[in-house]
């Protein structure tokens, strides 16, 4: 590790991670303490790396341990770190965005993908067959999240018919960037790269390409890639951590392992935006708490007939509509609990307070 009393000429400057006078304000309070800020680049268990004026620096992270999965240390932060021995990370400053998924236990917890995101690279594979929900998903999160989504098309030079995959993307990443490309013959690269500006993270299941498209745009072969099963399409998990990466022409990629399941979580405002045709249709139906089922003057079932809308996508939105809304009362509920047992826990504090104070006047 650097002395922190020099900066190594290899060592990024904090703007290149995007750090900008709106954090250097959050972090007043640290610096007058002694702090210095540092960006999480890959977590593990009691320990992180993180990126800092000074180069790279391992630091502990237990101090952070939380119950709360929401809170947790996450590739993407910003952090206060105190440079002794060992380092140590002594807070983490407010994220401006948070991408999240439903844990996959089905409870009414989130698990965090990446902090501080300002572009969501959704990759898809043109050399397999476009799951559309899985795009629709994808997209949630993103808006949600309030970070910009694109979708990135890889593998054209592998598919038979690319025009056929554009168009399935195009039909339901509506007003969505929409990049094709090919990391063998290199199309589709430079646009990629003028996109990824400031934090960028990719997120796909496996076998997509993400990591053969990291290093493209790293120039160097960073991570590891694998060859994807013929049988059915599908890839190993090649990157098994999410890791923070700095670009050479400015801003940092944000690599994760694959996605099997892409639950959501209380992402009401992120559907609006993925089906903003079909809230727009909703706002002509004939009554306003319009199921959309065979009402009389349903808009949305007026498109339908008209071929304007497919029923599948209509499907889709519902779906996910039940499973934010039940994600969300689930969150309600444990809130509810969480304050219920801090109230019981005060009562019984006060309680043991009162009797004493009996015990002291006897």
């Amino acid at each position: 590790m650097h002395s922190p009393h020099t900066s190594s000429p290899s060592s990024p400057r904090l703007s290149e991670l995007g750090w900008d006078e709106q954090f250097a304000a959050l972090f007043a309070p640290y610096a007058a303490a002694g702090l210095i800020p540092a960006r999480i680049v890959r977590v593990d268990r009691g320990r992180c790396d993180t990126l800092t004026e000074f180069g790279l620096v391992r630091a502990n992270s237990s101090a952070m341990n939380t119950v709360d999965r929401e809170h947790v240390v996450c590739t993407g932060d910003w952090a206060a770190l105190h440079l002794g021995a060992p380092p140590q990370l002594a807070a983490l400053l407010p994220r401006r965005t948070l991408i999240t998924r439903a844990s996959s236990d089905r409870t009414s917890h989130q698990q965090v993908l990446a902090a501080n995101v300002d572009t969501v690279l959704i990759v898809v594979s043109l050399a397999a067959p476009v799951r559309a929900g899985r795009i629709e998903r994808l997209l949630a999160l993103a808006y949600d999240s309030g970070a910009r989504p694109v979708v990135v098309l890889t593998k054209a030079d592998l598919a038979e018919h690319p025009g056929v995959g554009e168009a399935a993307v195009s039909a339901v990443a509506h007003h969505v960037d929409i990049l094709t490309t090919s990391v063998t013959t290199g199309a589709g690269l430079e646009r990629l790269a003028a996109v990824v500006t400031g934090t960028a993270v990719l997120l796909g299941p496996s076998g997509v390409g993400k990591s053969s498209l990291a290093n493209a745009l790293l120039g160097r072969e960073h991570l590891n890639t694998s060859e994807v099963r013929a049988v059915d399409g599908k890839g190993r998990h090649t990157t098994v951590h999410r890791e923070l990466l700095v670009l050479p022409g400015g801003g940092v990629l944000i690599d994760t392992p694959g996605l099997r399941g892409i639950g959501v979580h209380a992402v009401e405002e992120g559907i609006a935006q993925v089906y903003a045709d079909i809230e727009a249709y909703a706002h002509d139906c004939k009554f306003r708490d319009c199921e959309h089922r065979g009402e009389p003057g349903c808009a949305v079932q007026g498109a339908i007939t008209a071929g304007e809308l497919e029923p599948a996508r209509l499907d889709r939105y519902r779906k996910l509509q039940r499973e934010s809304e039940w994600a969300a009362s689930r969150g309600d509920a444990r809130q509810a609990n969480k304050r219920r047992k801090s109230d019981k826990a005060i009562a019984r504090e006060q309680r043991a307070s009162y009797r004493f104070r009996e015990r002291q006047q006897h």
